[in-house]
């Protein structure tokens, strides 16, 4: 099989071959499928830049989408076929990226949501779930979500907003006008938007959930009574510093099959921004990289 991976730490654009490789062997409660799509993420990048070592050589590509064609031991409950998404399995020498991939957590897709839609799920998806989970209940708060326009914070927006919060979303004009249709009071990001926050609100909001780049924790701070009350997925330097607090690592992939199927009623989304062909992955990277994505970059082997 084709699968993108690396032979040692550095820059993907620089370390990532497009290369032939064994298909991986489901073990024990995984899954192998016929990989049709997969999500790209930043966290690829910094698994090419050293984040989770381990023995080259690597695979690149946390979630994926496609057809069942082997199970492990002890597998159940699925079949040879079945079309299903997921995270993947990325420790071995390959991962989503590649004509197949394993699932260890696996969830099928339902009618209506093609695989671009399923792969670009679970990532954004899980994070936004879990760290809205380490606020708290948010029902009847008022909830900053700290870029709204990534597919993270889109996500967070989304089920905040399903679980009964009045949602404050800082975002950019891309997806302002979609997240006022969903129901959240949209705030331009960048400098002054504690002020725009504060004001719209009349005062400090009850929590905020960050997902957007690093740096506008200052604002953030000046949103709440406490920074215990800000939970972040991205500004891991606050976390050490400042008393904001993490999303924690009890991971909440349980909630994807719920999300899969509102997605296939067109009640949820992860806006897709494009989709590419797996030898032309370099393409993808660049537009990731820049910061100008708008949305999830999706490989289609």
């Amino acid at each position: 099989m084709r699968a993108l991976r690396f032979h040692s730490y550095g820059d993907p654009a620089d370390v990532l071959r497009l290369e032939r490789a064994a298909p991986p062997e489901p073990g024990p409660d995984q899954v192998r499928i016929t990989v049709e799509a997969c999500g790209l993420t930043p966290a690829d990048w910094a698994i090419c830049g050293g984040l989770h070592t381990g023995d080259f050589p690597r695979g690149i590509g946390l979630e994926a989408s496609g057809t069942v064609d082997a199970l492990g031991p002890g597998v159940t409950g699925v079949g040879i076929g079945d079309p299903v998404f997921g995270p993947t399995v990325y420790t071995g020498p390959s991962a989503g990226a590649a004509d197949q991939a394993l699932l260890s957590a696996w969830f099928r897709c339902p009618a209506g949501l093609g695989a671009a839609e399923a792969a670009a799920l679970p990532m954004a998806t899980e994070t936004a779930a879990r760290g809205l989970a380490a606020l708290g209940d948010v029902s009847g708060r008022t909830v900053l979500i700290s870029g709204a326009g990534t597919t993270v914070g889109f996500a967070a927006a989304q089920i905040a907003l399903r679980h009964g919060a009045r949602v404050i979303a800082s975002a950019g004009k891309t997806y302002a006008d979609v997240l006022r249709e969903a129901g959240a009071d949209v705030v331009a990001y960048g400098e002054g938007l504690g002020e725009r926050v504060t004001t719209l609100v009349g005062g400090p909001v009850d929590l905020v959930f960050d997902a957007a780049p690093a740096g506008v924790m200052p604002e953030l701070l000046t949103t709440v009574t406490a920074p215990a009350h800000i939970v972040t997925a991205t500004d891991f330097d606050a976390l050490k510093n400042l008393g904001v607090r993490s999303t924690g690592m009890d991971m909440h992939h349980h909630v994807l099959g719920e999300y899969a199927e509102l997605a296939a009623q067109g009640r949820f989304t992860i806006p897709v921004a494009a989709t590419y062909a797996l030898e032309d992955w370099r393409e993808p990277v660049a537009v990731s990289r820049s910061g100008q994505a708008r949305g999830k970059l999706v490989l289609v082997p």
